[in-house]
Parts: C-alpha cells; sequence; structure tokens
C-alpha cells in the first residue's frame, strides 16, 4: 500500500491538524469506511467532525488520500466535490471488488 509521506508531497499550505487528518484518512482500508467523527476521535480531537469534513472538502491529493471512505455517523454518504453518485460508486466498486478478489489486510 501506497502511504502518503509529507516529505515529497507539497503540503506547505496544510496545518498540523490538517495533516493529521490527511494521514488518518490515508490509513482506511480499501473497500472499508469510517466516519467523519471516527477521524475526528483517531486525531484526538473527539468533537472536530466539522473541522475533518471542511479538511476533506479541500483534499489536494485525492488519489493517495481516499476521502470517499469517509461518510457520516449515521452511514448516509455526506457530502463529495466529484458527486454522491460519484462516491456511491467508487465506494461500490472497491465493494465489489473486496468480495470478487479479496483484499491483503492493510496496516
Amino acid at each position: 500500500m501506497l502511504r502518503a509521506s509529507w516529505e515529497w508531497l507539497d503540503a506547505g499550505g496544510l496545518t498540523g491538524l490538517q495533516k493529521s487528518v490527511y494521514s488518518a484518512t490515508a490509513k482506511i482500508p480499501y473497500g472499508k469506511l469510517s466516519s467523519y467523527k471516527e477521524i475526528a476521535e483517531a486525531i484526538n480531537r473527539p468533537n472536530a467532525y466539522r473541522f475533518v469534513g471542511t479538511t476533506l472538502a479541500k483534499n489536494p491529493f485525492p488519489i493517495l488520500i481516499p476521502c470517499h471512505r469517509v461518510i457520516r455517523s449515521n452511514n448516509t454518504i455526506g457530502l463529495f466535490a466529484g458527486g454522491k453518485n460519484l462516491k456511491i460508486k467508487m465506494i461500490e466498486l472497491e465493494r465489489s471488488t473486496v468480495k470478487k478478489f479479496g483484499i491483503v489486510k492493510q496496516e
């Protein structure tokens, strides 16, 4: 699995807290989902779920930071820059790929 490295990504305009959101999001395994609240808890800011959503909406590295894997705590899709339909299709594609071929556990 490719891990985002802040050494080679141009993250100069990001705060440390934004970087922590992107790092936590990058750890979501292929085919799995997490909520904005779970990401907030992962960065030790349990009430910062709106900040997480705002940060992911500005994701400068969409290929490396899979923000489409983050949904609302009530299991609804939430917003996505590419539109809800694209987000749903990306989630379904990952799930069907895992189901069909299996995936090696990502750590």
